[in-house]
């Protein structure tokens, strides 16, 4: 990242020729790239959110396209550069408590739960609207994020970045009419979903059983995984130390 962003600076830096607004967005770029905290956000929600708590930002050429072009090739400021795609979102985990006898636990067993979950609405494949179409979040003015200011003492304030609460991070509205009625307009539905977790012998409290893209799915986000952790009931005879039993 160092070498890239000192190739591409030392190229257009002002007092070498170079374009001054090219420069400014370089540094942009590697003042993000560079912080993991801003790279989070970024990856997230997108340039939008960045100019929003930067206090906004030249057009023109994303800067973090022109940096990444150093690391893949071709022109920094377009002819034949590869565009650089947003990074989906990952959705959360779900975790769930299993409880389990010793017996259980010694044996090995099947148990089969059944969950609610979002899935993804198959009427109109998640897009929330009968035309397709959506319009940009006035709240958020699309970014889907908010800043909030937090007043911690005399001259001193806390800027804290958020999902904005109107679109629910995504940075897009559906007008009351347009919303599709089976998911109405919220582009996931309610469905049960059966899962068989096999609990295998000799595992212990504790021991954790993953469903890998299993837990609520949204548009345009990696589904997160569903994860049960195993919850030994307490024995009115046996301790377990180990693999050993104690009474």
């Amino acid at each position: 990242l160092k070498k890239a962003y000192r190739k591409a600076a030392i190229k257009n830096h002002p007092h070498k020729g170079g374009d001054p607004e090219k420069f400014k967005e370089l540094a942009q770029a590697y003042e993000v790239l560079s912080d993991p905290e801003k790279r989070e956000i970024y990856d997230q929600y997108g340039e939008d959110a960045l100019k929003e708590g930067m206090g906004g930002g030249g057009g023109g050429h994303d800067p973090f396209d022109i940096l990444s072009s150093f690391f893949e090739g071709g022109s920094p400021f377009g002819g034949g550069g590869s565009s650089r795609g947003r990074r989906q979102r990952r959705g959360e985990d779900v975790m769930h408590s299993l409880k389990v006898s010793l017996e259980d636990i010694y044996s090995g067993t099947s148990k089969k739960l059944s969950l609610s979950r979002n899935a993804i609405c198959s009427k109109c494949t998640g897009k929330g609207s009968k035309s397709g179409a959506s319009m940009k979040c006035s709240g958020c003015q699309g970014s889907g994020m908010k800043v909030s200011i937090r007043h911690l003492g005399p001259s001193m304030i806390q800027q804290m970045k958020h999902p904005c609460n109107e679109c629910k991070g995504t940075g897009e509205t559906i007008s009351d009419k347009d919303r599709f009625p089976q998911c109405k307009g919220e582009k996931v539905v309610q469905e049960k979903k059966v899962l068989e977790v096999h609990v295998e012998k000799g595992m212990h409290n504790g021991q954790k059983i993953t469903f890998p893209g299993e837990a609520d799915e949204a548009p345009e986000t990696v589904t997160g995984d569903i994860v049960f952790v195993l919850a030994q009931k307490y024995h009115l005879k046996f301790k377990r130390k180990g693999d050993d039993l104690f009474d």
